[in-house]
């Protein structure tokens, strides 16, 4: 009740959530086990640990980061402030991807971050077409491929992990191409809600002045590195559909918007036709 407090005196709308989370995290009880025990006592010490994340938490770090979880696809990452915090939305791509994967399949996965997106199509691919998949994941941040390292251990998942300014230091080719890169616009990033534009990293979010550039790269460049038949699939912004769409027209066959469970357009796919 105290933390709900203090976290509801500093503005934030989830403040009885981000309170239970904090105790559950610092106690390793989950709520059943409240309601069940709640007379019990902790010691001064957790308390004052826990009081101690509630104040942080007052300071608008999000609660991933305190406790350095976050659940996409079914599976705990790995979380801290040098990537971005995985979403729901992007479990869309993750989907989307997952329909086209085959045994042997070489899948690139640009701007990897925590490397949510690529381990998930990994271990839940080689699951569905009951083979083994090749992943690679590139990033510019050295901090967020230590991240995707560390969670591809917790998974036990084999990927390779390469520093590179998108394509730079890439070789090969590959079946497919995935990419959650920056898209949100310059101007708007200073908009964002404090924990995002603070305690999260900008190189992960700023997509230029239209949030286009990365995709205007990755898009030009992806063909030197897909094969034949390769697809293409990009997380977009809710209203980059169309404009995504048109840039990959100019390369690709087969360009299509999928909409997340809000019914607003979140991935756009396309296949390489050499």
């Amino acid at each position: 009740k105290k933390g709900t407090t203090i976290l509801k005196d500093n503005g934030l709308e989830e403040a009885g959530l981000d309170a239970w989370l904090l105790l559950e995290y610092k106690t390793g009880k989950n709520r059943a086990y409240y309601f069940a025990h709640g007379d019990e006592p902790v010691s001064d010490e957790t308390a004052a640990e826990y009081l101690t994340l509630i104040d942080r938490r007052a300071g608008h770090i999000p609660v991933q980061q305190l406790t350095h979880q976050a659940f996409f696809m079914g599976y705990e990452f790995y979380v801290n402030e040098n990537v971005l915090i995985p979403r729901q939305d992007t479990e869309v791509l993750v989907e989307e991807a997952l329909n086209y994967v085959r045994s042997g399949m070489d899948i690139l996965d640009v701007c990897t971050g925590s490397g949510c997106i690529l381990l998930s199509v990994l271990k839940l691919g080689e699951k569905k077409c009951r083979g083994i998949l090749h992943g690679t994941g590139v990033d510019l941040s050295r901090e967020a491929l230590q991240v995707a390292e560390e969670n591809a251990g917790r998974l036990q998942v084999e990927a390779t992990f390469l520093h590179s300014d998108l394509f730079a230091e890439v070789q090969g080719q590959y079946d497919m191409i995935l990419s959650n890169p920056p898209y949100i616009e310059k101007a708007v990033v200073e908009t964002l809600e404090e924990e995002v534009r603070i305690h999260e990293p900008r190189m992960a979010l700023d997509g230029g002045e239209d949030g286009l550039d990365f995709y205007r790269k990755i898009t030009a460049e992806s063909v030197q590195y897909l094969r034949k038949g390769g697809r293409l699939l990009f997380e977009i912004g809710y209203d980059q559909g169309e404009a995504v769409s048109a840039l990959m027209k100019e390369h690709f066959a087969e360009v299509r918007v999928i909409q997340d469970l809000a019914g607003l357009d979140r991935v756009v796919s396309g296949v390489y036709c050499g």
